[in-house]
């Protein structure tokens, strides 16, 4: 990405995923794989990207794994940018970025794209839930615990473990919520 900073060490999976999409073309050209396009044209076509920026993007998403570049034209040689698993795992992350901006920056004038789940059967409205329990997860009810791939030997300077539960249940790991603050449903 365009910033100095190597994210990928961090022992932080939210540090790592900024890692790879820490700048807002990056996201934008996940975006618009996830509806279709596979071509460096067509993303520059449709983002009005410079075509140096958008090289280097897709360039570090095909390093990342988020894309397969498969070549489809041999003169002049070209590429188009395949999402592997890893890019179409993303829709949940895009889906939730969506209604996000939908709740909180629309203006007032509404969505601009709505996502329907079987074509036209139902509004989407993604919601992040509890495997075990299905229930949604909320900033009130969420507790960050030190994880299995948190490394023990771990003393950097971006060491988070002071801020985490030991185990599941345990003291730490829960968000302040300032006083006469409510969760907003």
């Amino acid at each position: 990405m365009s910033n100095n900073r190597d994210f990928s060490a961090w022992p932080c999976s939210l540090a790592r995923s900024v890692d790879v999409f820490g700048d807002s073309w990056s996201v934008l050209i996940a975006r618009d794989a996830l509806q279709g396009l596979t071509r460096f044209d067509q993303f520059q076509r449709s983002l009005g990207i410079a075509r140096n920026t958008l090289s280097d993007r897709l360039g570090k998403l095909v390093e990342a794994g988020f894309f397969e570049k498969r070549f489809y034209q041999d003169n002049p040689p070209r590429s188009e940018y395949v999402l592997t698993p890893m890019g179409r795992d993303f829709l949940p992350v895009l889906a939730a970025l969506l209604a996000w901006g939908d709740r909180w920056l629309d203006g007032g004038a509404g969505a601009p794209v709505s996502l329907h789940h079987h074509e036209d059967d139902h509004h989407a409205d993604p919601v992040v839930i509890c495997a075990d329990c299905g229930d949604p997860i909320v900033h009130d009810d969420i507790q960050y615990c030190v994880g299995p791939g948190y490394p023990e030997d771990y003393d950097g300077p971006r060491d988070t473990r002071d801020r985490l539960a030991r185990e599941p249940g345990g003291s730490g790991g829960r968000p302040a919520v300032p006083s006469g603050t409510q969760a907003i449903a």
